[in-house]
């Protein structure tokens, strides 16, 4: 199966465009959506008969209201509109639909009629246009929706979503379900976004798949990734699947390393090695004897590197770490696949000389693993920033250190270098724990020993990561209290 095909507003706006010139003549796309949008809410109302209240604003989101109105008026549903643009549409289809509903009976409001219980709320006050944050009167609207108690379905996307960022604009409507037209946004999927979609269907208006073929952005899904590791062949042995070394786990911090390591023999390292750089570091993992546990200057080699984890950085010294010093401007030399994760990153970030040799002269593929505040350090720009455009984030980390980049969070958002990116669908708030990062590096350390190409190995091990979590959740385990251990044996 391949990866369902998601896009930003801009590649939205060019598909909208040649739609409508594919389908002159024909029903319009407003007409087709607001056809959609009254059979999901058909659907979606209670079977009390209570009333429909569509919300209708501005601009083309409310013109598919109106059109959805006037539906669900054909077809017998008792609907009110609420009528918050205060003027005419400026669609012809849209003006139509308002004439049609009068005509067959319909209400409109100009405020939220007090007397009303609507059986389902249809949110279509702003769309992907909002350039704004919701404030005032429309602010006071998205309230009582949100607060009414009624299933709420939301055309396209929640009013107060930024389409591309999936960050709240000020306020945001809370929807049981979101229809969204022609393809996917990307800020359906991440951020804020996760909190206020509730179920997300896709129509795509009757154009041909030739449409949304090319998308440099894709949803990684458990269905669409479950076939990029090949089942192995019975005539294999432990060479056959790699040779991993993780470097971490400084003193107070070797659960780090470990943890990496665990989840890196669980999830198919032909042999893992854990070099921890501690000097009370244990000689053996008793809770988990396959790994073997050396110092660093006894190590024997390994085909893919995972650097970081535990590994101890302050900011505050005014001399680097020995890993800082000497020990990272070497793995930045070796030619194999080199996976950084946590205090790799930020020794990177506080250093000019290694940011350079990473971006310019390493030369081996690298695999960047930042949380959102280890993405601002390397990025020289503030958490908050990264967090309000993660998408651009992602990819700005991708272009500049020539690397395959996950910038973790609700909804990681996998990059590379040549612009193409993929939201993850899996996961849960169970993996907002310590530790959890460390099993998601071990992971993408196993894939690449196997073989995986770092773009496919990147993608799969964070999908499989959330999707663990997703399982320890399903069987009673979390989200509260979750731990990274158990992640990794789910995994």
């Amino acid at each position: 199966m391949n990866a369902p095909a998601v896009f930003t507003t801009e590649e939205i706006r060019v598909l909208e465009e040649r739609g409508a010139k594919a389908i002159a003549g024909g029903a319009t796309l407003m007409e087709r959506a607001g056809a959609a949008t009254a059979r999901a809410a058909a659907a979606l109302a209670l079977a009390s008969g209570a009333p429909l209240l569509v919300v209708a604003g501005p601009g083309n989101n409310g013109g598919d209201a109106w059109v959805a109105a006037a539906r669900l008026r054909e077809s017998f549903h008792r609907v009110v509109v609420h009528d918050a643009a205060g003027a005419a549409p400026r669609a012809p289809e849209a003006r139509a639909a308002v004439a049609r509903f009068l005509e067959l009976g319909g209400r409109t409001v100009p405020e939220w009629p007090a007397d009303l219980r609507p059986g389902l709320v249809i949110d279509g006050l702003f769309g992907i246009g909002l350039a704004r944050d919701v404030e005032g009167p429309h602010a006071a609207l998205v309230g009582r929706i949100n607060a009414c108690g009624a299933p709420v379905l939301s055309i396209d996307i929640p009013s107060g979503i930024a389409s591309d960022t999936g960050r709240v604009r000020g306020v945001a409507v809370r929807a049981t379900r979101t229809i969204t037209f022609i393809a996917r946004k990307c800020g359906l999927y991440t951020a804020d976004a996760l909190d206020h979609t509730g179920a997300i269907e896709v129509d795509e208006l009757g154009l041909p798949p030739a449409f949304f073929e090319g998308a440099r952005g894709t949803l990684l899904t458990p269905e669409a990734v479950r076939d990029w590791l090949a089942p192995r062949a019975r005539h294999s042995h432990k060479g056959t699947y790699g040779t991993l070394a993780i470097v971490g786990g400084a003193r107070g911090m070797t659960g780090a390393a470990l943890l990496a390591g665990r989840a890196a023999s669980l999830c198919g390292a032909g042999k893992t090695f854990v070099h921890c750089l501690a000097d009370d570091a244990p000689a053996v993992d008793t809770g988990f004897p396959e790994l073997m546990l050396r110092p660093l200057e006894e190590s024997p080699g390994a085909d893919v590197w995972v650097a970081g984890p535990g590994a101890g950085f302050d900011a505050g010294k005014k001399s680097p770490s020995p890993f800082a010093r000497k020990i990272l401007p070497e793995l930045l030399e070796r030619p194999g696949p080199l996976v950084l994760d946590a205090d790799a990153l930020n020794a990177i970030a506080a250093s000019a000389p290694l940011k350079q040799a990473l971006a310019e002269s390493r030369p081996g593929t690298t695999v960047l693993t930042p949380h959102p505040a280890e993405a601002a350090r390397l990025l020289g720009r503030s958490t908050q920033a990264v967090q309000d455009d993660r998408l651009a984030a992602a990819r700005d980390l991708a272009r500049w250190f020539r690397a395959e980049v996950v910038l973790k969070g609700a909804g990681s958002i996998c990059a590379s270098p040549d612009g193409t990116w993929s939201i993850n669908t899996t996961g849960n708030p169970g993996l907002a724990s310590g530790g959890t990062g460390d099993v998601l590096a071990g992971i993408v350390g196993a894939l690449l020993a196997q073989g995986l190409a770092p773009r496919a190995a990147l993608r799969l091990g964070v999908c499989l990561h959330g999707a663990a979590a997703d399982s320890c959740v399903a069987r009673g385990v979390g989200p509260i209290g979750l731990t990274a251990s158990e992640v990794a044996w789910e995994a």
